[in-house]
């Protein structure tokens, strides 16, 4: 089961494209790349947690329709704009209907990961909003004891073969455990987990020895 965060890239020009998905996948993220906006409306998936980073200028349809079909259809993707024809009325136009930023290429990959990074964090406080005050606690309470044991390493970003040796179970084990806590828990990632118990002021410590 994968639950790395996701990043959709819409761009048609291949170069482009390549360089971006280059980028994001050395910063630990999966990604899922297409060159025009039909492409991506053709194979899109939910991903419990992504965001877009979209080429205004497109052939066919062009960034601003993409982002206005996903509108229509409540598809709530944060979107990161990227062109080299930007002028002040279409930037403005695209952040007042959602747009997370808007970017004039070409980006240093330091600058496009860090808005990434926050495009992403924006996409976790809205899935934190939703939720019910006590919903992080019905969900932590239904971990079985082993996984409850196992859930601050992973929180702290522990890996797995780590978690194995600290606890003396399998590297296997603790994967399936691992698996099992997001589902019971319903979130994507270890990340999105500690911005709900975070959040919720749960606090959790890795058990002694």
């Amino acid at each position: 089961m994968n639950t790395k965060p996701c990043v959709y890239i819409v761009d048609d020009d291949k170069a482009v494209r390549e360089s971006i998905a280059m980028v994001v996948e050395k910063a630990g993220y999966d990604f899922q790349a297409f060159e025009s906006a039909e492409q991506f409306l053709e194979n899109y998936l939910p991903t419990p947690l992504a965001c877009l980073v979209l080429d205004m200028n497109l052939g066919g349809m062009n960034g601003d329709e993409l982002q206005e079909t996903l509108n229509r259809c409540d598809i709530d993707l944060p979107i990161i704009f990227l062109t080299a024809y930007g002028d002040i009325p279409m930037t403005v136009r695209a952040m007042k209907t959602g747009a997370f930023d808007f970017l004039t290429k070409p980006v240093p990959s330091k600058v496009l990961i860090e808005r990434i990074e926050a495009a992403l964090d924006q996409d976790i406080q809205k899935h934190l909003q939703v939720m019910p005050d006590n919903d992080c606690l019905v969900r932590l309470n239904s971990l079985t004891s082993r996984e409850m044991e196992i859930l601050p390493f992973a929180l702290a970003g522990t890996s797995n073969k780590e978690i194995a040796q600290k606890l003396g179970i399998s590297h296997r084990t603790v994967e399936i455990h691992r698996i099992r806590i997001l589902k019971k828990t319903r979130t994507a990632n270890f990340l999105e987990l500690a911005q709900l118990c975070e959040t919720n002021k749960i606090f959790l410590n890795k058990s002694s020895g």
